[in-house]
């Protein structure tokens, strides 16, 4: 789901960490950032809710934009690995 309303809390950046969301007509508490991890463009958390829903939440820095896809297994989601 794309252009996504995301609550995050926003200290020195934008985006720092997400609090809460709306997906399929129904708002989420985020109870637990799983994952964090940047892309080009990006920054996505792995996420999950107070009822133990898992969900990927990525921001486009470039479009200001949020994108939010239910995890249903942890195989959906790869993270990318960046080495130094």
């Amino acid at each position: 789901m794309n252009n996504s309303e995301v609550r995050c809390y926003s200290g020195h950046t934008y985006a720092e960490r997400p609090r809460s969301f709306e997906w399929g007509g129904t708002e989420y508490q985020v109870e637990k950032i799983e994952k964090e991890w940047r892309g080009p463009g990006e920054k996505c958390f792995r996420v999950r809710t107070g009822d133990n829903k898992l969900f990927k939440l990525c921001y486009n820095e470039k479009e200001e934009q949020w994108s939010i896809k239910e995890i249903l297994n942890t195989k959906q989601i790869q993270i990318p690995e960046f080495r130094a």
